[in-house]
């Protein structure tokens, strides 16, 4: 009976692997984003941009290690599993509902519609999807796996592009300080 109820979940093992690697690989080189900030003259950014634009893509990185962690764990059951991802999408939500707030509250930097999309719309559609499959994971495993592997490679994908977006805004920012500001010819 073991192998019947773990059939589904074992289905996804290669995928949760290759995606668990990912997220914890980039969640070192978002290290590294947060050190190219440190090491910048971008004075006027504080901890509110980091905690509202850099924080959130070390958290999505480590949920989709964890989500990877929880389904390809050897549950007795689904009603384990879909408990675990139930709490973890959960935990999510939350936490995207207080980046959210973070980014309305922070000051030095104005956010845009692609901003909006990219740290709260889409990782608030991931976690949800985490909530949702877990209500209907036991009902009908095969086809709901589905989207707890699309939510846990859209939040890699989340933390690729806020890092890249990030890394550039700094490398753009800095070559404007760098250029001599024109004189007035009048």
């Amino acid at each position: 009976m073991h192998e019947t109820i773990a059939s589904p979940l074992a289905a996804w093992e290669s995928f949760y692997v290759i995606v668990g690697s990912s997220a914890a690989a980039l969640t070192g080189l978002q290290f590294v984003v947060i050190a190219l900030i440190a090491e910048s003259s971008l004075r006027s950014s504080t901890t509110r941009e980091i905690d509202a634009f850099g924080t959130p893509q070390i958290v999505h990185f480590c949920a989709a290690l964890l989500v990877a962690a929880i389904l390809s764990a050897p549950w007795p059951g689904l009603a384990s599993a879909d408990l675990a991802l139930g709490a973890c999408g959960l935990a999510g939500v939350v936490y995207v509902a207080i980046v959210t707030r973070r980014a309305v509250r922070q000051t030095g930097y104005q956010p845009v519609f692609e901003d909006w999309l990219w740290h709260s719309i889409l990782p608030f559609l991931a976690y949800a999807a985490f909530v949702v499959s877990a209500i209907f994971l036991r009902r009908s495993p095969a086809p709901v796996l589905f989207a707890p592997a699309a939510a846990s490679l859209l939040l890699v994908f989340i933390g690729i592009h806020n890092a890249w977006d990030t890394v550039t805004y700094i490398a753009i920012t800095e070559k404007a300080k760098d250029k001599p500001v024109p004189k007035d010819k009048s």
